[in-house]
């Protein structure tokens, strides 16, 4: 196993260790780790890409760690009160209906071969900061206020544009077939 796909495991391992911190009340630790997931997403792919080590493992492994360690503290952010529950529903639901419909088509059809679309990049990013502002603004003792309610915004229209522009790609491949 490579280095990058090693720090890609430490983020899908830092998944239960940050659900337990927040389930605790101990947000300032699961933010500073929460950012040091973060940041390992940024340094795995450039190391690979930099290394030459980018492999097949690393392709499938990189995103699932990102979805385990988003979408689990967006539950566990929901319960213990953190997040609206209507928001984390939303951000699960996409994530599960892209799975299901990349599974569908693949089970029905053929294999699915698809790139992440800027939208959901962008979705991404809008989570990621919307968790550190939520972890932060809580652990770190600052108001969030308006930053965190503009961000709510943005992940909810973000989720669904891409949600919905996922679908569009797979349905659209299965009428090509």
């Amino acid at each position: 196993m490579n280095i990058p796909n090693m720090i890609t495991l430490g983020r899908l391992l830092a998944v239960p260790v940050t659900v337990w911190l927040i389930m605790n009340d101990f947000i300032f630790a699961a933010f500073w780790l929460f950012v040091a997931a973060g940041i390992s997403d940024a340094v795995d792919g450039f190391l690979a890409k930099r290394w030459n080590q980018v492999t097949e493992f690393g392709a499938y492994l990189d995103p699932l760690a990102d979805k385990a360690l988003l979408v689990s503290v967006f539950i566990t952010l929901g319960v213990q009160g953190y997040l609206e529950s209507w928001l984390v529903i939303l951000v699960v639901f996409r994530d599960v209906m892209i799975v299901g419909a990349v599974v569908l088509f693949q089970t029905m059809v053929r294999k699915l071969e698809m790139d992440p679309l800027f939208i959901s990049k962008v979705n991404t990013l809008a989570q990621i900061v919307l968790v550190a502002v939520v972890l932060g603004a809580s652990g770190l003792g600052f108001n969030s206020g308006l930053f965190k309610e503009m961000m709510i915004g943005i992940v909810a229209v973000t989720t669904m544009a891409s949600g919905l522009s996922y679908l569009v790609v797979i349905m659209r491949r299965l009428d090509s077939d």
